[in-house]
């Protein structure tokens, strides 16, 4: 489009998004890579929470990627439906990035390179975990974490119901603060027999 220019300016989404998150790393106190990430339950009541995401792929099949616990409420959500979406919002740039589309998972070499970059306690928490099912008690958690460590020592494999999500979007929007509420936003949609072209509309604010 003609008037889409300065920070809104590319011919790929994911680079401009990972543009924009690149800055939002330099300027966010805490956690710049935070999406909440929302799903629908087997009643179709939707759900919200917030995840980090943890890459941006480029190109004709890019995507956005997080790692979570595949028995977890939002996991099963996912399995069921095979669909999500996420917000990312700046407030210190006052930016946003809204995404809509299908979801697979990253069970590969990739899950297991993030899982063995994680820090030991994380990947020993993640065998401890039996995550959104009740707890009685932090002490009960803490034993488990105890016990996994005994049972995995300082090496431990990615266990088989960790790992991650890919959303491969069919609209991406991007939307910058505007004075007077009159905000700066533009669509993408996927297009083409093929699915790797985009339209992109300005609208409303």
């Amino acid at each position: 489009m003609s008037d889409r220019s300065g920070i809104f300016q590319g011919d790929d989404p994911f680079a401009i998004a990972r543009a924009w998150l690149d800055e939002a790393t330099a300027t966010e106190p805490n956690d710049p890579n935070a999406i909440a990430l929302a799903t629908v339950d087997a009643d179709g009541l939707p759900d919200a929470r917030m995840v980090l995401l943890k890459d941006i792929e480029p190109g004709p099949d890019g995507g956005f990627v997080f790692y979570t616990n595949y028995d977890s409420a939002k996991g099963r959500q996912i399995s069921a439906t095979g669909k999500a979406a996420f917000v990312m919002h700046w407030k210190s740039l006052r930016r946003q990035i809204r995404v809509r589309g299908t979801v697979t998972r990253e069970q590969g070499p990739a899950a297991d390179a993030y899982y063995a970059s994680r820090a030991l306690q994380s990947r020993i928490g993640a065998w401890s975990s039996r995550q959104s099912q009740p707890l009685d008690s932090r002490a009960t958690l803490l034993a488990e974490v105890a016990r996994q460590g005994l049972r995995h020592g300082l090496s431990p494999a990615r266990p088989p119901f960790w790992g991650g999500f890919r959303i491969t979007p069919s609209q991406i929007e991007f939307w910058a603060d505007g004075a007077f509420r009159l905000h700066d936003r533009f669509r993408w949609t996927r297009s083409g027999d093929d699915g790797t072209g985009w339209e992109v509309q300005r609208l409303q604010p």
